[in-house]
Formats: C-alpha cells, structure tokens, sequence
C-alpha cells in the first residue's frame, strides 16, 4: 500500500482514511479529540457527536477542532437526535467513544453513567440497524470492564464480564450490548460490521478531566504544589493516547475486508509496562520538578489496586503492537503540559508527537 504526505511536513501516514467518512461520538473529549485531529490529518470527512466539552481548559478548543471536522453537539440518550445524524452522515466508518468516564463520578451520578454507557450504545447501534448503511463499527469500552480479582493474571478477551464499580459495571454491559448488536446484524443480514476495543488508564496532554492522575500530576505542578496520590501502590496498564487510537483505526481496516475478526480486542501496554501510581509520578517528575505525597483515603469507593491487560489476540491478529513504552509514553505526556503551560500553541505539540508516534 503506497502512503501519501500529511499537510505536517514531513509526516507519512495512511492513505487508507483519504475521503473516508467517519463519525467520532465523543469528539470533545480527551481521546475524542486526539482522533478527530489524526483522522482529519489524514484526509478523512470527520463528523463529530457529543456533548459540549465539560473542562476548563478543553483540548477540543485548544486543538481548534471546530474548523477542522464537522462538529455537532448532542446527547447519545437522545436516541431520536442521534439517530437523525446517524441518517445525515452516512458514514463508512464510526468509532464510538461517547461515555461516562470517570470511575469515582459513577458512584455519584450513577444513573447517568448506566444511561449514557449501555443505553447511549444501544440507541446508537440501533440508529445504524434503521439506517441499514454499510458501515464498520468500533465501539470503544475500558480494561474495566473484566470481572477483576486482583491477581497477577493478565486479563484476555475470553475472560469473564464483570465490574464492582458502576462505571465498569456499566462498560461490561456496554460489551453485552455490542454482542447482542452483532449477532442481530448478522441474523438481519445488515451490511454492518461491529467490533469492540477495550483499552483504558490512557494517558496523553489534553485531559483535564477530575480524578485522573496525569491531569491531577499536571495541575499541582502548575500550580506548585505537592502532588496528592491516593493508591500509589496501585498497578495500572499505562499508554500513551495514540496506541490505542492506533488500534481502533487498525481493527476498523482489518475487519471491514475480514469481519470474522470483528470481535472484542485489548489494547495495552507490554507486560512489563504495567507499573504503579508511584512509578508514573517519579517518572513525571523528571520532566517536571517537583514532590509528591500519599493522601489515602479509607473511606473512599473501592478503585480495583491491580489491573493487567494481555494484548496477544491484537499482536498475532491484526499485527498491531506497542511503539511507546511507559516512559516514552509519560514523557511525552507531561513535556504537552509543560509546554503548553510556557505558552506554546497545543495544537503545534500535538501534531508534533503525532508525528513522533507515527515514526516510532
């Protein structure tokens, strides 16, 4: 397959999203964005559904998203609003990013999260069935979404659905739905084509959402303060926000010429790239002087303290893999906030490891 050059100098990508029309639910948001600003960097007729963006500074306005894509504000609960754009766009793609995310918010607003995760795909699913459009479908979900007993086993595809918390409770009814989904898509003979990724603990500048620790690490830096942890003993698998963008872009090529390959696929960091709270701290910091200290929390919801993904099915598969390893991937996170906090323009950082990433 031949490659073309990206409006970036020097920057080669994938010919293969040229002219493709792709509709991104979730777009002003943190991993929404990144994608919109990638796809639209390599020619694809990006049309964007979600909410207004819901932080102070928004990545949506500071990658200055608007002129780029087609931005439409709108609820994934409103089924008959979605689907009326969903009719509009006709797209050959959709990448479905739209949720609640944030684990402690679920235990607060828990009936949204239940709403806007299971109820928020199922009327999206169903507004692709009415239009019968040829399509390919990735619905994005969580590492959250297995049953997790917390023990050094690496969780894969076949493992068993499960969630304590609402917000993976709810993404692990998320993958009951897709399921449900492809099966009525395949007895309908629809020529739509359904997969989900399951990814999570993505880092990247630009979210400046509550309660996420790279955001959380930015902020008191900025400010001078002491960086608060309340688990740093928890082990997460940490990546940079473009390998699993990567990934969903990849399933989407493999599965629109393969769709026996439209199944459930993790995206994650190598194994040896799972490390903790602590870790991904004292690595900040040596981009960005600093201290930090332990503020647990007894009385606060549970947060799973060991969570692992195993990513073999994606290598072996789809022949995707890891470029970034976990310091790479901190690095070039806190260098955005960094950089962007001395006043450089966040659009030119991100184009910039953009094109890093795509070179790797």
């Amino acid at each position: 397959m031949g490659q073309r050059r990206c409006p970036l100098e020097g920057l080669v990508l994938n010919p293969f999203w040229k002219n493709k029309r792709v509709l991104l639910t979730g777009h002003t948001g943190f991993k929404g964005c990144w994608m919109a600003l990638w796809l639209h960097q390599m020619g694809a007729t990006v049309f964007g559904y979600a909410l207004e963006p819901d932080t102070d500074p928004a990545l949506f306005n500071q990658l200055e998203l608007d002129g780029k894509i087609h931005h439409h504000i709108g609820n994934i609960s409103d089924a008959d609003a979605l689907a009326a754009y969903v009719a509009e766009t006709k797209a050959d793609f959709v990448f479905h990013l739209a949720a609640q995310s944030l684990v402690l918010r679920s235990y607060r607003d828990t009936l949204e999260t239940w709403n806007t995760n299971v109820m928020g795909t199922a009327n999206l699913l169903e507004a692709l069935r009415k239009s019968a459009h040829a399509c390919t479908v990735v619905v994005v979900t969580t590492d959250k979404v297995y049953q997790n007993l917390e023990t050094k086993h690496a969780y894969r595809e076949t493992d068993r659905l499960g969630g304590i918390d609402p917000y993976s409770a709810s993404k692990a009814g998320t993958e009951l739905v897709v399921g449900s989904y492809r099966s009525l898509f395949a007895q309908e003979t629809l020529p739509i084509k359904l997969a989900s990724a399951r990814a999570g603990n993505v880092i990247g500048g630009g979210d400046w959402c509550e309660n996420r620790l790279l955001p959380d690490i930015a902020r008191a830096l900025m400010q001078g303060n002491s960086i608060e942890t309340r688990n740093p003993n928890a082990v997460r698998p940490w990546q940079h926000v473009l390998e699993p963008l990567a990934g969903y872009m990849l399933l989407a090529e493999k599965i629109t010429v393969d769709n026996s390959l439209a199944t459930a696929f993790n995206f994650g960091p190598d194994a040896t790239d799972n490390r903790t709270v602590e870790d991904v701290i004292q690595t900040a910091l040596k981009t960005w002087d600093g201290t930090y200290h332990a503020n647990a929390d007894p009385a606060a919801p549970h947060e799973a303290g060991l969570l692992m993904l195993a990513i073999d099915k994606a290598r072996t598969t789809l022949g995707w893999h890891p470029k970034w390893d976990f310091s790479t991937a901190v690095i070039n996170t806190m260098t955005w906030y960094k950089e962007t906090a001395e006043g450089r323009a966040p659009l030119e950082i991100t184009l910039e490891q953009i094109k890093k990433y795509e070179a790797a």
